[in-house]
């Protein structure tokens, strides 16, 4: 169940964004609000999970709020203006709805939503049991690989090189990308190309053919792109 929060300052697009909401089982409503400066009020005393937000607001506008939290939920942008879209995405929204929707693509943007909240759980520290911490063979001995210390995974025919936050000198062991990824948390990771596993949780930019951690650049290949912008954008 995803708690929600709208923000918007047209009374009919909050009915109907309530009345759309209402008949999705996996959302709940938490509060519904006219402006930028309640929404922050709401924030700071209820969890919320998703959030639709209109853009041009008095005071504050939608995207002046977004830019203002330094752990923002999920959002939705719901606004009259295509211009904002891009604006919008580079702040990594969920999705983008345009005055006036219908209920089928306000349905697959809250689906869109679900499946990165659920992601989101996955990859938290706090999802990441101790159980799936593993040893890995190097040089005759074994090393712990702690699975929330892990950046990314590089294969290199018969071998895996294993980079983590923790060293700049990755772990290199004699395995195949196939079978670390069945010790590693479903929904953790992402193959974002035949030769590369990377931690979800530790994306910070995608780009057409790649994602980065920091500055490094991992390749994306055309055969996972698709599969990686929708889960991920």
């Amino acid at each position: 169940m995803m708690r929600c929060l709208i923000v918007d300052d047209e009374p009919l697009v909050r009915e109907l964004l309530e009345d759309n909401l209402n008949q999705v089982p996996f959302l709940k409503l938490v509060n519904s609000c006219r402006s930028a400066m309640e929404a922050l009020t709401i924030l700071r005393q209820e969890q919320i999970d998703l959030l639709f937000l209109d853009i041009q607001m008095p005071r504050l506008s939608g995207l002046q709020l977004l830019q203002s939290l330094d752990h923002p939920p999920l959002v939705i942008i719901v606004s009259a203006y295509e211009k904002y879209a891009v604006e919008g995405f580079n702040l990594q929204v969920a999705d983008y709805l345009l005055k006036p929707f219908t209920f089928d693509r306000f349905l697959k943007a809250t689906n869109r939503a679900a499946e990165l909240f659920r992601l989101k759980q996955a990859a938290s520290p706090s999802a990441i049991a101790k159980s799936h911490d593993f040893f890995v063979s190097v040089d005759y001995s074994l090393v712990k690989i702690v699975v929330e210390d892990i950046n990314y995974i590089e294969s290199d025919k018969d071998y895996v090189r294993i980079y983590l936050v923790s060293t700049s000198k990755p772990v290199v062991t004699r395995l195949s990308l196939r079978s670390i990824e069945a010790k590693l948390p479903a929904g953790a990771f992402i193959r974002t190309h035949r030769s590369f596993l990377v931690a979800i949780a530790k994306i910070t930019t995608i780009k057409r053919d790649f994602v980065c951690i920091g500055a490094t650049e991992i390749p994306v290949s055309e055969t996972f792109r698709d599969k990686i912008y929708r889960i991920l954008k």
